[in-house]
């Protein structure tokens, strides 16, 4: 794979079962890459182990008084720079396509796994650990797989280099075969503690982004409240743990750097002073000392590969074990028959673990008695339910759309099928008009949809701050933040009613509007989705007295289904979630029904 090759027709499935064994899979998905970076790794450092030879040759051949050896000498060390050039070149050449094309093959495979758990993917995973994985973690795997090849190259280097000392010379090239494995070993000891503080700085740090991106994205509320400089202050004490932890890890790596100077000139010191003595006994050649010596400093330079390695390994083994973490949620736990290949069914929306049962062509509006069951419920009738590998839950049975399994559909088909508005929509910076340019059948204009969702008010908010005075080229900041939170709310429904899927799940579509507003966004949302099925959860009266059938969702189970205000009278646990009453209001309920059908009439 060439990097004008990139992105990957197919990225493939990792094996996620772990940060090594991700490593070591990313490892086997580039095989080719690098056996070319080892090849050219083994012609660039063998050239540069192979100088020392060229140097003591001419050495001994200037004490000889040879010419001719001298030239040959000459002639060899000119072959071997241009060899250590050409290595060198493309030794880097290769291992750069192997970092980039790891870092690519990562991204994709975060990128495919945000698109099949959609927005699931931030309730099982940080956001702030996302944005580590796709960004530093990235870096720091494609590091590790990118050194791994320099890395085996160096190690076959100084084998081979100590196999042929030992039969150059083999008094001193003992010495060098006894030395080197001493020094190449020496720091592992050093190498568990190191790898700890680097896994703390790490942590510390995924911490601190997952902080600073909490802290941006509710920015707006925090000025509000006067709040910002609390959680700064929170941001600068997370900082300077990340500090604190990087200056201990680096300490740690300073010492390990020291080592790997300090034993190979104790190893020098200890050849020239054997060298010598052999020298001077006429058991070697003044040129042998010379090639020996210069073998051994030479070898240094391999040598630093390995503290590399090692620096490479502590590093991108926490990220490749967060990006594992990552990539091993599941958006549901595939059948053993495979996924069906059909069109998006069409017809009733069931839901069989909670017995919700969303007709086709109705509004239906579902009230849980558990706030957090929403979501969840969203979720499922999305087809976005935790698997059995995410977080040890117990699986549940498909959601059914049609008599057909979500869980049974191709991703792409379920979400034509069923689209999910989650309870805080985001809105990507652009034009209006990119904004609502998503896919759909053309059935509902964006003119429609704007007006079903109320939107006047914020159209006229983005072309006074336009310079068109064409609200659909009016642009979006980021994330909507110069909106307020109900006008990013309109947006968002609005965008998912031009999409027009078969089945629209909303979730709380109208918490951050005023009631007059709920009210008319009820009435146009029940217009506009007139023959589709359309799910909201709520529990706000106004928009229950607008739905075609309403589902009470009690300790995770359907305890009641019928008309907003028949349910408001027979119901006493529905009145009290959707009112809002206390245990001695609840008593007193049926005297209550005329002044809430009374206040629903007024609103309306």
């Amino acid at each position: 794979m060439q990097i004008s090759d990139l992105p990957y027709p197919d990225p493939g499935v990792p094996d996620a079962r772990s940060g090594p064994r991700f490593l070591l899979w990313l490892g086997r998905n580039q095989l080719r890459g690098q056996l070319k970076s080892l090849a050219w790794g083994l012609l660039h450092f063998g050239s540069v182990a192979g100088l020392p030879y060229g140097v003591g040759y001419a050495v001994q051949a200037v004490v000889d008084g040879s010419g001719s050896g001298l030239a040959t000498a000459g002639g060899l060390i000119v072959l071997l720079g241009v060899a250590i050039a050409l290595g060198d070149t493309m030794l880097h050449r290769s291992a750069v396509t192997n970092w980039i094309t790891a870092a690519a093959r990562v991204q994709q495979l975060l990128a495919r796994k945000a698109a099949s758990l959609g927005a699931a993917l931030t309730r099982r995973v940080a956001a702030g650990e996302v944005v580590a994985v796709s960004t530093g973690d990235v870096e720091k795997i494609g590091w590790f797989v990118e050194a791994l090849s320099r890395f085996a190259a160096a190690a076959l280097t100084v084998v081979l280099v100590c196999v042929s000392l030992v039969i150059y010379q083999p008094a001193l090239g003992v010495v060098v075969a006894i030395g080197m494995p001493v020094l190449a070993l020496a720091v592992l000891p050093l190498l568990p503690r190191a790898t700890r503080r680097a896994d703390q700085q790490r942590e510390k740090a995924g911490r601190a982004t997952e902080l600073a991106s909490d802290t941006v994205a509710g920015l707006r509320v925090l000025r509000g409240i006067g709040g910002e400089e609390l959680f700064l202050d929170r941001y600068r004490r997370a900082s300077q743990e990340v500090r604190r932890a990087a200056v201990r890890s680096a300490r740690m790596w300073s010492l390990i750097s020291a080592v790997q100077v300090l034993l190979p000139g104790l190893l020098l010191i200890v050849i020239v002073w054997y060298g010598v003595h052999l020298a001077r006994e006429g058991r070697i050649t003044v040129g042998e000392l010379v090639t020996i010596y210069s073998a051994v400093m030479i070898l240094n330079y391999p040598l630093r590969h390995f503290e590399e390695i090692a620096m490479a390994y502590s590093f991108s083994r926490p990220s490749a074990q967060r990006a594992a973490r990552v990539l091993a949620l599941r958006r549901v736990t595939e059948p053993a028959g495979g996924l069906r290949d059909a069109p998006a069914p069409t017809g009733d929306l069931y839901d069989p673990a909670t017995g919700v049962l969303a007709p086709a062509g109705l509004l239906t509006a579902v009230v849980c008695g558990d706030p957090d069951l929403a979501g969840r419920l969203a979720d499922r009738l999305g087809g976005h339910a935790a698997s059995a590998g995410d977080g040890g839950e117990k699986p549940q049975p498909s959601v059914l759309l049609g008599g057909v399994p979500l869980d049974e559909l191709p991703l792409g088909v379920a979400r034509t099928a069923v689209l999910v508005q989650d309870k805080d929509p985001v809105l990507l910076s652009g034009t209006l008009a990119e904004l609502l340019d998503v896919p759909s059948d053309g059935s509902v204009p964006p003119e429609e949809a704007l007006a079903a969702a109320q939107c006047t008010d914020v159209l006229d908010a983005l072309t006074q701050a336009s310079l068109d005075d064409d609200p659909m080229s009016a642009r979006i900041t980021e994330r909507g933040r110069s909106l307020s939170g109900g006008q990013r709310q309109r947006l968002a429904l609005a965008r998912s009613l031009v999409a027009a899927p078969e089945a629209l799940v909303l979730d709380e579509p109208t918490s951050a509007v005023d009631s007059h507003t709920e009210a008319r966004i009820a009435q146009g949302v029940r217009a506009l989705r007139h023959g589709r099925t359309t799910v909201v959860l709520t529990s706000s009266p106004l928009v229950l007295d607008r739905a075609d059938r309403v589902v009470f969702v009690y300790e995770g189970e359907v305890a009641a289904v019928g008309e907003h205000r028949e349910l408001v009278r027979t119901e006493p646990r529905y009145r009290a979630v959707v009112t809002r009453e206390t245990d001695e209001e609840t008593a007193t309920g049926p005297a209550l029904e005329s002044e809430i059908e009374i206040d629903m009439e007024e609103t309306a």
